[in-house]
């Protein structure tokens, strides 16, 4: 009985878990204090992290931007010419309808502008044009016949480097050439209307992006016509319809590998199977768009199976108990829902393809082509292409046609998914 009494007489131990903890201690405010040191970091590695991305862009946008802004500005020099005396006195009539072709071959354009250009200007006359000024004289006379019945002021594309001496610095000739013209009262700039409307060509001062820009158009119209509708089906399937098995699971795991391929790869792909194989027309539109849709399918597929499979299955089970077979439910209730989240990784495919070179250099789409494309196999080029082939070209009048075609491409894309994230939320549904 001592020994029950001594047992019950002897206080227990508090065990560490049942201690109170003294929020007021020195530990306790030292260890507040590094918790509140570490949030403030961590505060200040995330702002800086968004600061220096917003440095990097705005440092990028800026540099494009002053250089690709001069792409979109030409130097003119005006020439005088009268053309009742240079032409013969031909009628504005003989300008139009089917007879314009014999005119123009008759009254020989280029030899009315060298003729012109050498008494205005003297024997050295011609440096101050571009080599195909007289295209331009050519194409004002095409646009307004009435021209050829007075002495009229043309003005005309001065040569590449005046340009160049008129936005920067150039050589010394063309640098005391454009302060002479400048002195005279004939030169002036003005916006630069032919690079938005022209194509490829080997003159800087004539050349225009249009034929690249319809290219990229046709092609990613190709591209979202066969990659949407074939890797939206293809995730209902996967998501809906497949049975788990070892199968399916090779099918998803060469899905995401395939999203994660180099692009080059898909050039090869499209150079083997629809060049060699298929003898399809080589640097065609229809080519690249298929070629593209192959590297975007992968990533639109995965996309669109997360938007189906995000979608309740609450959503399902009542459509199923109001009586919708199953082809209702996905097509009349799940892929409604999931539309945003699919358009979501269609933009991010169609703008990855948008972006992209190398699979295209592969199956030839670096044709040098002056017109635009009318159709699916016609010759074409691309935006990015058309950027590459000029930045290697080495006269340095390239340089701002390049900046002023990266600003197109920019506009383009955003253009692009400005269009594609409306109609994201033009679908979108919340629940």
């Amino acid at each position: 009985m001592t020994e029950a009494m001594t047992m019950t007489a002897t206080p227990q131990t508090a065990s560490p878990s049942s201690r109170k903890t003294d929020w007021m201690g020195d530990a306790m405010q030292k260890r507040i204090a590094r918790r509140y040191a570490a949030e403030r970091r961590f505060k200040f590695l995330g702002l800086a992290a968004v600061a220096a991305s917003s440095l990097f862009l705005a440092f990028l946008l800026v540099v494009m931007i002053g250089n690709g802004a001069k792409g979109f500005v030409t130097t003119e020099a005006t020439l005088t010419i009268d053309l009742p005396a240079a032409t013969g006195s031909i009628s504005p009539d003989q300008l139009t309808g089917p007879q314009l072709r014999a005119t123009m071959a008759s009254i020989d354009v280029r030899r009315i502008f060298d003729n012109a250009v050498q008494a205005q200007y003297g024997e050295d006359g011609a440096r101050y044009f571009a080599s195909t000024a007289w295209t331009a004289l050519r194409d004002q006379l095409v646009e307004n016949p009435n021209l050829v019945m007075g002495k009229t002021s043309f003005w005309l594309p001065t040569s590449a480097d005046i340009d160049r001496a008129a936005k920067d610095r150039s050589t010394p000739e063309a640098e005391r050439d454009y302060a002479a013209l400048t002195k005279a009262g004939e030169v002036r700039q003005s916006f630069n209307m032919q690079f938005l409307t022209g194509s490829d060509g080997t003159d800087p001062a004539r050349v225009g992006i249009w034929g690249a820009l319809k290219g990229s158009l046709i092609t990613m119209v190709v591209t979202l016509f066969l990659a949407f509708p074939v890797g939206v089906l293809a995730a209902v399937y996967l998501e809906e319809y497949a049975p788990k098995n070892r199968f399916t699971d090779l099918i998803e795991v060469s899905i995401n590998n395939l999203a994660a391929v180099p692009s080059i790869i898909f050039g090869l792909l499209g150079l083997a199977v629809f060049l060699q194989f298929l003898s399809m027309p080589r640097s065609a539109a229809l080519v690249g768009g298929l070629t593209l849709a192959l590297m975007t399918m992968p990533v639109i597929v995965i996309a669109a199976r997360n938007a189906i499979k995000a979608v309740p299955p609450s959503i399902r089970e009542a459509a199923m108990g109001v009586g919708a077979s199953p082809i209702q439910v996905v097509f009349h209730h799940v892929l409604p829902l999931a539309i945003p989240g699919i358009m979501t990784g269609t933009i991010i495919g169609m703008a990855r393809a948008l972006g992209e070179t190398a699979p295209l250099l592969m199956i030839g789409m670096r044709a040098f082509t002056t017109t635009p494309p009318d159709g699916l196999t016609d010759p074409a080029t691309v935006l990015p292409v058309q950027i590459f082939l000029w930045s290697d070209e080495v006269n340095r009048g390239f340089v701002e046609k390049t900046s002023a075609a990266i600003i197109v491409l920019l506009v383009f894309l955003l253009t692009m998914n400005a269009i594609a994230v409306y109609l994201r939320n033009r679908f979108e549904t919340r629940w």
